[in-house]
């Protein structure tokens, strides 16, 4: 089994949080798919918090907590507030699968556009009302395909 670990010289602008947690997860061995069931939330969510990138409810944090034996007090320090996000990724990306993910939004992103806006309009899918997940696929002939499932809430543009 691979783990997803944190290479700080990668990532020199996360929160003291991400390497409390990461390597609290290394020690224990635990994948984000483990974490997340542990602690009720999806595995992208939870490699959110991992990284930062997403607001830490005082549930989370106290699952968190239990689930690594992480001392309440330091990791509600380290995890209350508003995250800052956008800020561990430099621009444009440089790891592979991070600009692979770029590079669908500057080949299709107009074309996801366009059919949104037939679809519903014109607006946006946020980004704040939003689930996601990732899930392996196996076709009949025995190829791996990655899926992404982004679901965003339809925000129309309004006159004012």
């Amino acid at each position: 089994m691979s783990l997803a670990t944190l290479d700080v010289s990668q990532h020199p602008n996360l929160p003291k949080s991400s390497v409390t947690l990461f390597e609290a997860k290394a020690k224990k061995k635990a994948t984000f798919e483990a974490i997340a069931k542990a602690i009720g939330r999806e595995e992208v969510a939870v490699a959110a918090l991992f990284y930062g990138q997403a607001t830490a409810s005082p549930e989370d944090i106290q699952a968190l907590s239990e689930y690594f034996d992480i001392d309440h007090e330091i990791l509600e320090a380290q995890m209350s507030g508003f995250p800052d996000r956008g800020k561990s990724v430099e621009m444009p990306p440089k790891e592979p699968l991070i600009y692979r993910l770029y590079e669908i939004v500057q080949n299709y992103g107009y074309a996801y556009k366009a059919v949104m806006n037939e679809k519903f309009g014109d607006g946006i899918m946020s980004a704040i009302a939003f689930s996601t997940k990732v899930e392996k696929e196996v076709d009949k002939d025995g190829v791996t395909w990655a899926k992404i499932t982004l679901r965003g809430k339809w925000l129309p543009f309004t006159r004012f």
